[in-house]
């Protein structure tokens, strides 16, 4: 539609307080500082406008004066049906039919891009998401969490933003040695040598799987280690190895990429955690100091010890974290710290990270060492995703046997599929724990939400398929679309016209639940249209009109499920 709805109210409202500050009303150089959202209840128009109650004190009237006051100097155009003020002094706009048409040819146009903007040109982000430790299979929280990274980045991409998918590989942590240490004990067991594995090792059938592709490739080589000390490096990258490429496999399956593997290791090798410290350092950001306790603790379990301390309280933080224990190593938080550097320092405008709700401690000391680092508070956007439950049955599926303590991401995708699984993980917002029901995932039902949304694609197409059998000629000319009248028509037109605004909003706002939310809402009110209307009309000029209507939502359906990396078929 060239500008949104939304543009186009927003420009009659500055258009009203120009004249009216022409007028005297308001000083020359006041700033015109308001919003205009579409209102909740549709008995309040199709838009609302806070710009007398934000603007009264500067003209010196009431809020319900000044309304009548824009209200009067509005400029004369087609687009407002009527306009109304209500309550202390907000502005209601109802949008005319002929307004609300205009987005079929819009839709016409752009095609598959309608929804996309130039907002974001020119702008470099970075989303970080997955990085689940390379210790074993992905479980369906990684999986959630890599679904909404992805349709974040997919998001930004639809408002212009130049983006880079980044997965961050923790092989650097004790993890890594208990992965390799467990491999090691099961592949002793291949060779008759069975021990009892010591607490704290990984069960599951993917560690012996694991050791015995190790013995494959190097036969009895590492069956003089030993199985009390730190396993030997080959092995614990051998191990990780195998584990990455079962991530990146997995990941397929879902269709998700990255231009980038970032391995936590280099921060050590090349010295970014070191750097990091010394320009904390310089800036007097450090000191010797006694930590706080950590939260959760028995105080009797822990005692504090001199460490070199953060001011990251300085910076928004609850307390001052610790970068080096006593021993002399770098904490988890000194290598985050050091990362986050890193990214900034490879020049993106904006970073976003996607990490599972079990990170949220980190997120504030996080933002602050970056901020202090950088000089910048709001360079970095962290979204929490909360852990997903499966449900067979009405029933919680807690493990498998591959992995030992969990249901691997495989599993689940295998058998319900790469858009079930995409579609459903979108279902709740980020922040809210997510039942998977894996029977309603799989079912070819109006109750299951994916199949509802595609149905509505595929019905399209069943239109399409019945005109040619019918041999209903279409016109050359343009539709008429004056002809969509009926109060369902306008609904779906007014829902067409909110979904380059949806796009923006969810991606400014990195909440990809937007999107599945508004797709079940124009199927809802398409399936209701196709139910109760005679679209192949015997009245070709009504026909023309209602087709194009329909292939519009078509196409708006297909957009979205494009942006969630769903299939739109063609046929169910």
């Amino acid at each position: 539609m060239g500008t949104t709805v939304r543009n186009r109210i927003d420009h009659l409202v500055t258009a009203s307080l120009e004249r009216l500050r022409r007028e005297g009303l308001f000083p020359p150089d006041w700033p015109f500082v308001f919003s205009v959202e579409r209102p909740r209840e549709k008995s309040h128009g199709d838009f609302a406008t806070n710009a007398a109650l934000v603007l009264a004190k500067a003209a010196r009237l009431s809020p319900r004066l000044l309304a009548d006051r824009i209200v009067a100097a509005l400029p004369e155009q087609q687009d407002v049906e009527r306009w109304e003020v209500a309550g202390p002094g907000f502005i209601n706009f109802f949008l005319s039919a002929s307004c609300l048409q205009t987005v079929i040819p819009a839709i016409q146009q752009a095609g598959s891009r309608f929804g996309e903007s130039s907002s974001g040109a020119g702008r470099r982000v970075q989303v970080e998401f997955v990085s689940a430790n390379p210790t074993g299979p992905m479980h369906l929280g990684h999986g959630r969490g890599a679904v909404a990274g992805d349709v974040i980045a997919r998001l930004l991409q639809a408002i212009g933003c130049t983006v880079e998918r980044e997965y961050y590989i923790n092989d650097a942590g004790a993890q890594t040695l208990v992965l390799g240490r467990s491999v090691l004990f099961r592949y002793h067991a291949l060779y008759g040598q069975e021990r009892e594995m010591p607490e704290g090792c990984y069960p599951g059938e993917y560690v012996e799987e694991i050791a015995q592709a190790l013995r494959q490739r190097d036969g009895e080589r590492w069956l003089s280690s030993s199985l009390t000390e730190d396993p030997p490096m080959a092995v614990v990258e051998f191990a990780m190895q195998q584990c990455l490429h079962w991530i990146r496999a997995d990941l397929a399956l879902l269709n998700i990429t990255f231009d980038t593997w970032f391995s936590e290791r280099t921060l050590h090798q090349q010295g970014g955690i070191l750097r990091a410290v010394a320009q904390l350092e310089a800036q007097g950001l450090i000191y010797e100091g006694l930590p706080d306790p950590p939260k959760g603790k028995q105080l009797e379990s822990w005692q504090a010890r001199p460490q070199r301390l953060f001011r990251s309280s300085q910076f928004g933080d609850e307390v001052d974290r610790p970068l080096q224990k006593s021993d002399g190593s770098f904490t988890y938080f000194a290598a985050d710290m050091a990362y986050h550097l890193d990214k900034a320092q490879r020049g993106f405008d904006a970073l976003v990270n996607v990490w599972g709700a079990d990170h949220g401690g980190y997120v504030k000391r996080v933002q602050a060492a970056l901020a202090a680092l950088t000089g910048k508070k709001d360079l970095l956007t962290i979204c929490l995703v909360q852990m997903v439950t499966l449900l067979r049955g009405g029933q919680p599926v807690r493990m498998s046997k591959r992995s030992g303590t969990f249901v691997t991401l495989r599993e689940v995708v295998e058998e319900a599929g790469s858009d079930a699984v995409r579609f459903w993980f979108l279902l709740r917002s980020a922040g809210a724990n997510l039942d998977f029901d894996l029977d309603l995932a799989m079912a070819k039902t109006n109750e299951n939400p994916v199949f509802y949304v595609q149905y509505a694609h595929a019905r399209v197409h069943s239109l399409e398929r019945r005109l040619r059998e019918r041999g209903l000629a279409e016109s050359s000319e343009p539709p008429l679309l004056a002809r969509l009248t009926e109060a369902a028509e306008l609904d779906l037109l007014r829902l067409l016209s909110r979904f380059p605004e949806m796009i923006e909003q969810a991606a400014l706002e990195k909440e990809p639940h937007k999107v599945p939310y508004y797709l079940l809402e124009l199927s809802a009110a398409f399936h209701t249209y196709y139910n109760g209307c005679k679209i192949l009309e015997e009245d070709a000029q009504l026909r023309g009109a209602r087709l194009a209507l329909v292939r519009a939502v078509g196409q708006v359906v297909a957009n979205g499920l494009t942006l969630l990396g769903v299939h739109a078929p063609e046929q169910m």
